[in-house]
């Protein structure tokens, strides 16, 4: 199944699913965000909108991007407030926006189902200001080694979503290449994991 099609079928239970990444993603967001005072955020990957309310809040302009129209339209029908604007869209493709507009990029969750990082990386590089932050947030490398990738069940079918192993150093590069700044990197666990590696990792990049 592609990606798209994968998301688009887990939409509708997607924010009700038992999901400790989903819920721990949400948490690293907030604390690792909610400081922030931008005024332009870009978000890559939306979904139903869990971290949208957030940066609408640190912003002047949110401009939400997902290629999964199943998604959006869970994003849309919660309460989004009106500084947010979505778009479906591919951001393995050119992005729909100009240069140096934006003040945050925010990509949360996405990049695992992306094989091309130095596309990407030289993407935010091109749309952010200038001392602009590219925030990313993803599933723990240590995870995948163990084959671990996101899933979904229903009607008692799990289906695997499409994935590729990125190592640390593969965004450390990328970043390195489209010069962008390294200023924090951080691992975390769910309340639930004790004793096991840790779940996600976050990166903090400045232009």
């Amino acid at each position: 199944m592609r990606v798209e099609d994968a998301y688009n079928a887990w939409s509708a239970t997607y924010d009700s699913d038992q999901n400790r990444t989903r819920d721990l993603d949400e948490q690293v967001a907030r604390q690792e965000l909610q400081n922030l005072r931008c005024r332009t955020v870009l978000e890559l990957g939306c979904g139903t909108g869990k971290n949208t309310k957030l940066l609408a809040g640190i912003s002047e302009l949110v401009h939400s991007l997902d290629f999964s129209a199943g998604m959006i339209e869970k994003a849309k029908q919660r309460a989004t407030p009106t500084n947010v604007s979505f778009l479906i869209a591919d951001i393995t493709q050119g992005w729909p926006v100009g240069d140096d507009l934006f003040d945050l990029v925010v990509c949360n969750l996405v990049l695992e189902h992306v094989e091309n990082l130095q596309f990407i990386f030289k993407e935010a590089s091109r749309v952010l200001t200038d001392g602009g932050i590219f925030f990313v947030c993803e599933f723990h490398p240590f995870r995948q080694y163990q084959g671990t990738q996101a899933r979904f069940q229903q009607a008692n079918q799990t289906t695997h979503i499409p994935a590729f192993v990125h190592h640390t150093t593969d965004f450390l590069h990328a970043a390195q290449a489209n010069e962008l700044k390294s200023v924090k990197l951080n691992e975390w666990w769910h309340e639930e994991d004790d004793g096991k590696l840790p779940r996600l990792i976050s990166f903090m990049f400045v232009k």
